[in-house]
């Protein structure tokens, strides 16, 4: 697929990075990720030959994006980053630094699970230029971490937030996964206080959803445990949104919230994905977006890093977004923003549609943005489907 057609327009647009590590130390019942553990990989691949290939895509995306775009936000995503270490991690910065100009104040964010972090690893990630980290915690309460088969201890996470403000991470968000089964209002409640304690400036919290093909998905079918339900689920957002907002924070997107009057407490790299700008993605199974082209790397680590190998884009698969498409995205992920949607940006169905979703409470009319409402942000999903539809 080297023969992609990526637009070299606006090369004087900061351009978004994301990384993808595509190894976990095990796997998660919930998870429909693109990971794998070792056992499962065998010598197939390595994460030696994964950096082999990454720097190697890096390279051929700095030449396809010439004249080189400097690089204002790298999120490290995975699978688990932290696995890579402290020095694998910045050898993975090295790599982008041989190729890219990264942007003066440039926002860097790397995701770890607390288990394989400790103070030396922060101060190590901080020392290379990491400037944010994203925890994954999701629960304080030790039944529903045994649910969602997370092997860390429920304090962890609060610790390892703690010890990456202390090494110097300027900004640090915090995972929540809410509407576990078994998951109880006061174990929700616990797990809230325990972020307020760490003192974190980000939070993110997601209501569990069970993908087709996971261990969980299975559970579920054959009645092991029941699937989350809608009104609990509600209801459980309800309280984290009150919990938060009391605590200083304010919701910029449907599952994001951050804390008031904190520079740069909102992720740029996300906000980069929901304003639809332009991001190359790296490593297995990444997606990438440059000038309404999107595209998508081999999945299996062993078959990307032979693409790369032979001199080629590991391009998987690639679509032009038509301007019906890229309307369709805009709405989609515009909306779900606390800014809200241009007016403007609707046709005169959709502005109809947009007055009944006004009539029924589900959004508000902002000065000429059309925002979603205390309640309609716990019925996004639907209130974009009805917007969109014909």
């Amino acid at each position: 697929m080297s023969n992609i057609l990526i637009p070299r327009s606006h090369t004087e647009t900061p351009l978004g990075l994301y990384i993808h590590v595509p190894f976990c130390a095990t796997r998660c019942g919930y998870c429909d990720f693109n990971t794998y553990t070792a056992g499962e990989l065998g010598t197939a691949a390595s994460t030696d030959q994964w950096h082999t290939a990454l720097d190697g895509e890096l390279a051929m995306a700095a030449r396809r994006l010439s004249p080189a775009r400097p690089v204002s936000t790298i999120f490290v995503g995975g699978g688990t980053p932290s696995l890579l270490g402290a020095e694998g991690l910045g050898e993975v910065l090295t790599s982008v630094r041989r190729h890219f100009d990264i942007a003066p104040g440039a926002e860097i964010t790397t995701e770890s699970n607390p288990e394989s972090t400790s103070p030396e690893f922060f101060a190590g990630i901080a020392a290379s230029g990491f400037t944010r980290v994203s925890l994954g915690m999701q629960s304080a309460a030790s039944h529903v971490l045994k649910v969602l088969d997370r092997t860390h201890t429920p304090g962890r996470a609060v610790t390892a937030a703690l010890e990456a403000r202390a090494a110097g991470i300027e900004h640090v968000n915090l995972d929540l996964i809410y509407g576990t089964p078994g998951e109880r209002d006061e174990d929700l409640r616990a797990s809230l206080d325990a972020v307020l304690a760490a003192g974190v400036d980000h939070v993110s919290a997601y209501a569990l959803i069970v993908e087709d093909g996971t261990a969980l998905a299975r559970r579920v079918r054959r009645g092991e445990l029941p699937a989350p339900d809608d009104d609990v689920l509600a209801w459980r957002y309800e309280m984290i949104d009150a919990a938060l907002t009391a605590a200083g924070m304010q919701w910029y997107e449907v599952s994001n919230w951050a804390s008031a009057g904190v520079p740069d407490a909102e992720c740029r790299h996300n906000l980069g994905y929901w304003d639809s700008a332009d991001w190359w993605g790296a490593g297995p199974g990444a997606h990438s977006h440059v000038g309404g082209v999107r595209w998508w790397n081999h999945k299996h680590p062993a078959k990307y890093a032979a693409a790369v190998a032979a001199g080629d884009l590991p391009v998987a698969g690639t679509e032009e977004l038509t301007s019906d498409d890229q309307h369709t995205e805009r709405v989609m992920l515009t909306l779900r923003r606390s800014t809200g949607l241009p007016w403007d940006e609707l046709d005169a169905a959709e502005q109809a549609r947009a007055r009944q979703t006004i009539s029924d409470g589900l959004t508000e009319l902002v000065g000429r943005s059309l925002v979603l409402s205390n309640r309609g942000r716990l019925l996004a999903d639907g209130v974009v489907r009805n917007l969109l539809v014909e």
